[in-house]
């Protein structure tokens, strides 16, 4: 990995007129922004679909895109959707906020209508992409057919054990019996993907790469569950033995309880974790660099009994470590990763992030403890690291200004030589953009100078996330060019041929 630097911006946080960010017109014009301001890549969180809590990390499928991203524009330019169809549904009067339940409502009535417009005329086209998804798309796409025949309860609550249970004569019974919610299902996973096969031509010719974040874990109420129970620790009625979480820190005092299932990893290494050979091939169709999230549990992972009300009294169980990672690192040689190595840092986690090679990460809001002797200081970044200002888990720089510790505030201030809370922003942006990490990511309201209303997530919490969205007009030309003056001075941009000197003195004669 070159020197460089991105942006962080989710796609539901892009602007937009029908409640949510999608792959249409704004995420082009935020690549031809990212362009302008001298960045190389683009990171988002993860696109599968959600439910109830909204949240990305807790999707319906490892494998599938989510609906809502679906541009409805393209699809009016299709003849897909009419524009007085797509005026006549309220997605939300807060252009920063995402309503979820207004989505809910009323995105897959238009999405029905494209089905019943398109589904002739691409059917041969459907079929392809079909053929070339077949070992997660049939699958998935019966799942939803039948979650939506059950009320979208949880397919752990189906009241037929059968097909519960994924046994294959229910599995045939229900696939004629809703055939054409299997379509419809099937139909929409063709859409995204059209959409976001041109959306990363688009960004590729402008030279801006994506970084993909792929959660370590996923959901129980999903098809790969469903499908594959196999691969999980469940018991003989496919209930979770133990589930996901990481005992107390310093988001909470209670732990934070995902609830995930736990990988069998044991079944998993007796055909050669194909499943998660399959889950990085096809992440790789969305993504150019995929980000680990909880790399950690590799190594490790805190398993908690399963309907326990908090993560406190779970325990560590080894992970399947290098013989996993080495096998995802050389299977597929021109991937690069990066890996969400934060949070109870221990010798084996570091002995593993070292022999995999990855880049681990480093968050300046972590940086600045005042200590008699800080060894997480930015100057001493590893040069194999991704530097962060904070993740969508962190308030963004203004927001760490006022509710941070103020001993850190005051070391990070000294250290970066403000003497504004004005140029507080900006000048935590220096010492990331100034760091040795050789990327460095900053969330897009960092660059905005926004507060703690403009935080993605905020981890043991259940409600209030993944809410904001940036709004028209943010992105101005003047921003741009500001970014891309720092990215320059400190070699981060795409034309690095330059010296630093030399770049300053050519930015002041102009």
């Amino acid at each position: 990995m070159e020197r460089s630097s991105g942006i962080l911006l989710p796609i539901f946080s892009l602007p937009s007129l029908h409640g949510i960010g999608t792959l249409g017109q704004a995420a082009r014009d935020f690549i031809d922004f990212l362009g302008k301001a001298g960045q190389r890549w683009w990171q988002i969180l993860p696109v599968g679909p959600t439910s109830v809590g909204d949240s990305p990390y807790q999707s319906l499928s490892a494998f599938a895109g989510n609906p809502y991203f679906i541009d409805l524009d393209e699809l009016a330019t299709r003849g897909l959707l009419t524009k007085s169809e797509i005026a006549s549904l309220p997605f939300g009067d807060d252009p920063a906020r995402v309503d979820y339940a207004l989505l809910y409502k009323n995105r897959f009535i238009l999405l029905e209508k494209a089905f019943e417009r398109g589904w002739e005329q691409d059917k041969t086209a459907v079929e392809t992409f079909s053929g070339e998804n077949e070992d997660w798309l049939p699958d998935y796409a019966l799942y939803m057919a039948v979650k939506k025949h059950f009320g979208m309860s949880s397919w752990q609550d189906w009241p037929e054990e059968a097909i519960r249970l994924h046994k294959p004569d229910a599995v045939a019974h229900y696939r004629k019996k809703l055939e054409r919610d299997v379509r419809f299902y099937t139909y929409l996973q063709f859409l995204f993907y059209q959409q976001w096969d041109a959306l990363k031509e688009y960004a590729k010719s402008r030279q801006i790469g994506i970084i993909g974040d792929l959660p370590i874990y996923v959901s129980l109420d999903s098809a790969d569950v469903w499908a594959d129970p196999e691969n999980f620790q469940l018991d003989e009625c496919n209930r979770p033995r133990e589930v996901s979480g990481v005992p107390p820190d310093g988001f909470s005092e209670d732990g934070q309880l995902w609830s995930n299932p736990l990988y069998d990893y044991e079944a998993m290494a007796q055909d050669g974790y194909r499943w998660w050979l399959r889950r990085i091939r096809g992440a790789m169709k969305l993504y150019d660099i995929i980000r680990i999230d909880h790399f950690r549990g590799f190594e490790s992972y805190w398993a908690v009994p399963y309907g326990a009300e908090t993560a406190r009294n779970g325990r560590w169980i080894k992970g399947p470590g290098m013989e996993l990672v080495a096998l995802l690192r050389d299977a597929f040689p021109n991937l690069s990763y990066i890996a969400e190595d934060l949070g109870y840092p221990s010798r084996e986690v570091r002995e593993l992030l070292a022999a995999s090679g990855f880049p681990g990460m480093k968050l300046l809001e972590f940086s600045f403890s005042v200590t008699d002797e800080n060894p997480g200081l930015p100057h001493t970044f590893a040069k194999n690291s991704v530097c962060y200002i904070g993740t969508h888990d962190n308030p963004p720089v203004m927001g760490w200004k006022e509710s941070g510790d103020p001993a850190e505030i005051i070391l990070a201030k000294e250290y970066a030589n403000i003497h504004s809370d004005a140029d507080f922003a900006r000048g935590i942006l220096r010492i990331g953009m100034g760091s040795p990490s050789e990327l460095f990511i900053a969330q897009l309201q960092d660059w905005l100078e926004l507060g703690n209303e403009s935080r993605i997530n905020r981890p043991g919490t259940s409600t209030g996330n993944w809410l904001w969205r940036s709004t028209p007009g943010a992105l101005s030309d003047r921003l741009a060019e500001d970014i891309a003056r720092m990215t320059k001075l400190y070699g981060r941009s795409k034309n690095n041929g330059s010296s630093q000197s030399e770049t300053y003195k050519e930015d002041l004669s102009q």
